[in-house]
């Protein structure tokens, strides 16, 4: 156009890849079409933008056994830890048979062997993909989430929730669940993202499960504060 040889241009998806050439970066695309079981699609913050993070959850004969594979940072290895104890720790109430944490060993896969990941966020991810393979629940093929999650089954506020929410919805994704102290966050999302998501704010796993699964759950709420047990006083002689 300098030269004043071409004085109008349409930009097309093959104009694009004409003038700029092969991609140097590409994000991950949502693979499962449908709904599945022991598959949650989780969001990322990259060093690029945001990303979705796929995580896989299997089960199978063995002694009680955890592993985790994908190239995980210790901060997420942490996460995929605290998740696992906290679905045991509630097992009557998923409805998981005591037996099965026994008799199984708990596989925890995040693809992309390669690219190192790491962080809290993908706690209420990992959490779901667990009691979904547990309890044979299929989790919506169209539902993203992010969240870190504790001991206790609080949902802790995580980082990047513009950068995540717009690769849910260039994922194709239409509902995400975050962490309800991360809806402040809310004006730094573009408004055509936010016109095409259902954004649910989450404050326990009770909330994350209802909305993943269609069913509440009894869950002890876990910010009330704890009750100390009493002792009985020793006779004095």
């Amino acid at each position: 156009m300098l030269n004043k040889e071409v004085t109008e241009l349409k930009v097309t998806p093959e104009v694009v890849n004409e003038l700029l050439k092969k991609r140097i970066f590409e994000h991950t695309e949502k693979e499962v079409k449908e709904q599945q079981i022991g598959v949650v699609t989780g969001l990322a913050y990259t060093q690029f933008g945001g990303d979705i993070l796929p995580i896989e959850v299997n089960h199978f004969p063995g002694k009680g056994g955890l592993v985790l594979t994908g190239k995980l940072g210790d901060v997420m290895k942490e996460s995929a830890t605290i998740a696992y104890d906290y679905v045991k720790s509630k097992y009557e109430s998923f409805g998981i048979p005591k037996e099965v944490f026994e008799t199984n060993d708990v596989h925890i896969h995040v693809p992309e062997g390669a690219v190192p990941k790491d962080g809290p966020s993908a706690g209420v991810t990992i959490t779901t993909a667990i009691v979904s393979s547990l309890t044979n629940r299929p989790v919506p093929q169209n539902l993203g989430m992010t969240g870190e999650i504790t001991l206790r089954g609080l949902v802790f506020p995580i980082g990047g929730l513009r950068e995540k929410s717009i690769s849910a919805n260039r994922s194709g994704l239409t509902k995400i669940l975050v962490p309800a102290k991360n809806m402040k966050d809310l004006d730094d999302i573009p408004d055509e993202v936010k016109a095409a998501l259902e954004i649910v704010p989450c404050t326990t796993y009770s909330d994350v499960f209802e909305n993943v699964f269609g069913e509440k759950i009894d869950i002890k709420d876990p910010t009330l504060p704890l009750v100390p047990q009493k002792h009985e006083e020793k006779a004095k002689n």
